[in-house]
């Protein structure tokens, strides 16, 4: 078999003694970071940091969960997952540090809410303001279909009561890693996406992440141009339907 474009990617990409590596960047600001609001911000609810389920419970329940019932999301319940994902643990130096460890500390990642189902907030494409702790509305309506077609048609993802759709801004990386900044995006992507997975199960929600995802009506929902701003991942949250969790 061939070399392919993956194979090639892997190589190219590699760190050499002898090649320059990554140049210094200082911390990202959060100028021009954030897209076109359809109304004033929506302040997330103060996130529980102590009690509840244990880390090692939760790693042992999270299956991946593609049978939802039809319960709405509390607004509560979607401010504590938000933070889990990405939200901010402290701020040092210039710094903001996240839930998520990134590389560098760049944070390329962004994250998007499709809420289908969340009690206090109306049915629309969210975008979370990660500083400001609060959700901006970029679109209005209900977008079960058009998020199942763009997952592959995955059902599932229409039937949840939120999706996080996660994109990657990736300059904020290649301005220190150059092209093995793609390496680094997709592991920020994957942090996130697992301390999504925990928090779910210590609420009683369960979650399914989707990479298999049609790239630009993926990128419609959010309006990312697939060029500088891309999706990347997926993950559907609900309330599980009893007995049917998969396999994994």
């Amino acid at each position: 078999m061939g070399e392919g474009i993956g194979d090639r990617f892997q190589r190219e990409t590699k760190y050499i003694r002898a090649r320059p590596r990554a140049s210094r960047a200082g911390p990202m600001t959060e100028a021009g970071r954030q897209p076109s609001a359809a109304g004033p911000p929506i302040r997330l609810d103060s996130s529980a940091t102590a009690g509840g389920m244990t880390l090692w419970e939760a790693l042992a329940r999270r299956r991946s969960v593609r049978t939802f019932r039809e319960v709405p999301l509390s607004f509560a319940a979607l401010s504590q997952l938000v933070w889990a994902a990405q939200g901010v643990t402290c701020r040092a130096s210039g710094y903001e540090f996240r839930t998520a460890p990134s590389a560098g500390a760049l944070y390329p990642v962004e994250t998007y809410i499709a809420a289908h189902s969340v009690e206090g907030l109306r049915s629309g494409i969210y975008h979370h303001d990660v500083p400001g702790r609060a959700l901006a509305l970029v679109t209005a309506g209900d977008f079960r279909e058009a998020v199942a077609e763009a997952a592959l048609g995955q059902e599932f993802t229409a039937s949840a009561a939120a999706v996080f759709i996660w994109t990657a801004v990736f300059a904020r990386s290649k301005v220190k890693y150059r092209e093995r900044a793609y390496r680094y995006v997709y592991l920020d992507a994957g942090h996130i996406a697992q301390n999504l997975a925990l928090a779910a199960v210590a609420l009683g929600l369960g979650s399914c992440q989707i990479a298999a995802l049609f790239d630009d009506e993926a990128n419609d929902l959010v309006g990312a141009d697939g060029i500088e701003e891309s999706v990347i991942y997926m993950s559907a949250v609900g309330y599980p339907s009893s007995g049917k969790e998969s396999e994994r």
